[in-house]
């Protein structure tokens, strides 16, 4: 198994604060706007997105929810293993408001398809936008593209892309993992 960097601790940075500044473009107060991290990988990135809003570009109160997709999935039955929900944490309303669901990588757009069911408990938004830091292009099974992306990546076959948080494995970075 061999591993290629696609993006060092540095250029992470960078793309972040590139789409803390597309969100502020877009949404500027976020008076109306709210993030929903889709666990369990995109809950760092939103954190991060969040921190970065409120600390460096001094936008106040922004509205942070996770979102467990995992029995929404149109593939939990498919698996021999029992599943381990995450945990659903929205104490905001989501009715009329725009909703950025956030996700380290989009692949087939299955999870995004089962967050866009699952958010529909919690009322019903204005608009969803997706966010994500890696867009593997090439791998799509549904019609779903983001709205706001970090890097896209052409993976193919049984490439996987592989995004390493600080707080979660010690380090900032993406790797392109081949098999």
């Amino acid at each position: 198994m061999s591993q290629k960097v696609l993006l060092n601790a540095t250029e992470v940075q960078i793309a972040l604060h590139r789409l803390a500044c597309q969100l502020i473009e877009n949404h500027d107060t976020f008076k109306n706007t709210v993030l929903v991290g889709i666990q369990p990988r995109g809950v760092f990135l939103a954190e991060r997105l969040k921190t970065l809003l409120e600390k460096e570009y001094k936008i106040k109160n922004v509205s942070l929810g996770y979102l467990d997709i995992t029995f929404y999935r149109d593939d939990f039955r498919r698996s021999g293993k029992p599943l381990e929900a995450n945990t659903t944490n929205i104490d905001f309303i989501v009715e009329d408001k725009k909703v950025v669901f956030i996700d380290d990588v989009l692949y087939t757009g299955r999870s995004i398809r089962s967050a866009l069911t699952a958010i529909q408990s919690f009322g019903r938004p204005l608009e969803i936008e997706l966010l994500t830091l890696i867009d593997r292009r090439f791998s799509r099974h549904l019609p779903i593209q983001p709205d706001y992306r970090g890097r896209q990546v052409d993976a193919i076959g049984g490439e996987k892309v592989k995004v390493c948080w600080k707080e979660n494995e010690g380090e900032d970075a993406v790797y392109l993992v081949k098999n």
